[in-house]
């Protein structure tokens, strides 16, 4: 039972680096009131990995359908064990609540051994007053 007890927590040992060193997005969630017809939020991917990535961000609606926001900057190139600030601008469309999903998106360089395309998703809630 004690040789199952250190196997065990040796491999969870070993895999901590790899559960650690997952695309990041902060925050994850959030709630927005505006008074104007958008609201704005501030996001920050980050890469935990040594080497560069290239990173695009996109906003869904509830049911991930493509939602016209303005995103800026929406594609850019993010260097290893960095983050950055991307500002989202979602509009209401005459609806006083909106849920979205901003996601962050990290694409593959052709030619590169690996091609996954990771997407991490955070979910924001505006609500606006008049």
């Amino acid at each position: 039972m004690t040789q199952v007890r250190i196997l065990a927590a040796a491999l969870a040992v070993g895999l901590l680096p790899v559960a650690a060193s997952a695309q990041s997005m902060t925050p994850m969630r959030g709630e927005v009131r505006s008074f104007t017809d958008a609201f704005a939020v501030r996001v920050f991917p980050g890469n935990p990995y040594d080497k560069r990535i290239r990173v695009e961000v996109h906003v869904y609606d509830q049911d991930f359908r493509p939602v016209e926001a303005t995103i800026t900057p929406s594609v850019f190139l993010l260097a290893g064990q960095a983050s950055r600030p991307v500002l989202v601008v979602v509009p209401f469309e005459g609806q006083t609540d909106r849920k979205v999903r901003i996601c962050t998106e990290s694409i593959p360089f052709p030619g590169e051994q690996t091609q996954i395309r990771a997407q991490i998703c955070g979910k924001f809630f505006g609500h606006r007053r008049f």
